[in-house]
């Protein structure tokens, strides 16, 4: 048996942006073109394996719609094994799609302002794909540490007195997560002989009393490192004032950081706390669903309280991460399929204001930000020096559409893809699996929550549109280039697609839930695929 080249595109992922990110390193900093189209290359690549992982995914070529690659060819539990389905498949292009939008938007300042940013990025990006397609929990911990330790220095990236501030405060709160996270992986290791996450399912109905109690406070210490990467309530103070002062292009990263932890939490509580458990089966699925409508009040509160976008943006992903978290805590399919939905939906429109608000500001201050055409002549420093570009016609009716259709994503209005999520959940809530004669109270408050942080969040950003456009006198419209435009467009032209085409996504989706709620195929999947055998040995000889 070989593998064929559809196996190796699992692998692919994490080895594009890490030669990718080791060739940059001994490039000097002023060789910005030839370092922007190594780093262009290569998130376009991850973009097409990414779309090829899809399709792969969802046909039947892969037996039940799952890939493994054994990195190390030692079959499961012994060695490292690399999975890719459905769920691992759609964060993958989620993250290629935010690394191509992010990356030719940075092309012209972003990325000139420090040393190793295209290094950093390229490793930012091979942590958030390794998290996304390993099976091993101590690989996570490490995909986790390579992602946190190249967020540490984007965030520094041109840096100023407050940037350093939020960023050491950012480091500091991630060093105690990573900490939390060793300790509770060491605990699973201690109560269950393995690490590796089916392995670790398949052997916890059979685990002793004893055993079950060390793994479920294990779990719970695992459970905190995710939470506050994910900022959940009363974890996620840090991650407001960390939007507000990153750079633009990091701070659409840190959006998609923000939901690697409940990533995993999906992941792995579906997996091992699922109805096959035994006596573990459903642990901390309650804790998760109150935590994240408690993250939902948190949010709404936040984005009602704050008065720069930066924030605004900030507590937007609070609510978005604290809604996927009681998603996952109510424990339906069908909810789960929405969540997802939602997921990917408020993940892309956050993003795409994040990278806007630059764009917004200068209308406040023109010519503060302006980037420049040409700007071989650079220098590295704090404060980049006001560049002279030209500007694109119509640009203020650019920024108002840009914003307006952000601020429908993100409060849910229709009719684009914010709408279509909040619509899936209640049509989910509004119809448990199995049948009730009445709905719970849980359901009623839950929708109740997402209704009001709806509601926040449009006088938020009505407050907030209407001071900049409309109250703040005679405006000038700004200089704005094709490569800050495009990606803004791209995000939000995804978010359209995702609304027009809400009936094949959402079907995806299902599929996609369906998968990760039956975890025995799972389970099935990584324990049958065997090794490769050593070309070299004849037939017969040991």
């Amino acid at each position: 048996m070989t593998l064929g080249w559809s196996e190796h595109l699992i692998v692919a992922p994490v080895l594009i942006p890490l030669v990718c990110g080791a060739l940059q390193v001994p490039i000097k900093h002023n060789r910005h073109r030839l370092k922007f189209s190594i780093s262009m290359v290569s998130v376009l690549a991850l973009l097409a394996v990414a779309v090829l992982l899809v399709m792969q995914t969802d046909s039947p070529r892969w037996r039940n719609g799952m890939g493994v690659y054994l990195a190390a060819n030692w079959m499961a539990p012994f060695g490292i094994v690399l999975l890719a389905d459905r769920l691992a498949a759609l964060m993958v292009l989620l993250t290629a799609l935010l690394a191509v939008a992010t990356l030719l938007y940075s092309m012209l300042r972003w990325s000139r302002v420090g040393v190793h940013f295209h290094s950093l990025f390229q490793f930012l990006v091979m942590g958030l794909n390794g998290a996304f397609l390993t099976n091993d929990l101590f690989n996570l911990f490490v995909f986790f540490e390579v992602m946190l330790a190249a967020s540490y220095g984007l965030l520094l990236h041109g840096y100023n007195a407050s940037r350093l501030r939020s960023g050491m405060h950012y480091i500091a709160i991630n060093l105690v997560a990573s900490l939390l996270f060793l300790i509770g992986v060491a605990l699973i290791y201690a109560s269950s002989g393995t690490l590796n996450m089916a392995d670790l399912a398949a052997r916890i109905p059979a685990m002793s009393a004893t055993d079950l109690a060390l793994m479920k406070l294990a779990a719970t210490v695992l459970a905190i490192a995710f939470l506050v990467k994910s900022a959940m309530w009363p974890l996620g103070f840090w991650l407001p004032p960390t939007y507000a002062t990153a750079s633009p292009p990091v701070a659409a990263m840190l959006v998609l950081m923000t939901k690697v932890g409940a990533y995993a939490i999906l992941r792995l509580w579906l997996l091992v706390f699922s109805d096959d458990a035994g006596l573990a089966a459903g642990f901390g699925f309650t804790a998760l669903l109150w935590g994240g409508m408690a993250t939902i009040i948190y949010g709404a509160a936040g984005m009602l309280a704050s008065e720069t976008p930066g924030r605004m943006a900030g507590y937007g992903a609070i609510v978005s991460s604290g809604t996927l978290l009681a998603v996952i805590g109510y424990g339906q399919p069908s909810l789960v399929t929405a969540g997802l939905y939602y997921m990917v939906g408020s993940t892309l429109g956050i993003a795409a204001f994040v990278l806007l608000i630059e764009l917004i500001e200068r209308i406040r201050t023109p010519g503060a930000a302006v980037l420049a055409v040409t700007m071989e002549a650079f220098a590295i420093e704090d404060t980049p020096e006001v560049p002279v570009g030209v500007g694109i016609p119509a640009a203020l009716v650019f920024l108002g559409l840009s914003f307006a259709a952000c601020a429908l994503i993100i409060t849910g209005l229709p009719p684009l893809s914010g709408f279509v999520a909040k619509f899936g959940l209640f049509h989910a809530l509004l119809n448990p699996e199995p049948p009730q004669l009445a709905l719970p109270l849980i359901s009623w408050t839950l929708m109740a929550l997402i209704l009001v942080s709806g509601l926040a969040a449009i006088i938020s950003m009505m407050r907030f549109g209407v001071r900049t456009f409309w109250a703040s006198g005679a405006v000038s419209p700004p200089r704005l280039q094709v490569t800050e435009v495009a990606p803004v467009s791209a995000l939000l032209l995804v978010c359209l697609v995702m609304t027009v085409q809400a009936g094949p996504v959402f079907e995806y989706l299902r599929r996609t839930s369906e998968q990760i709620h039956h975890p025995e195929q799972y389970i099935q999947r990584i324990f049958s695929e065997p090794a490769v055998p050593n070309p070299s040995r004849k037939e017969g000889q040991p």
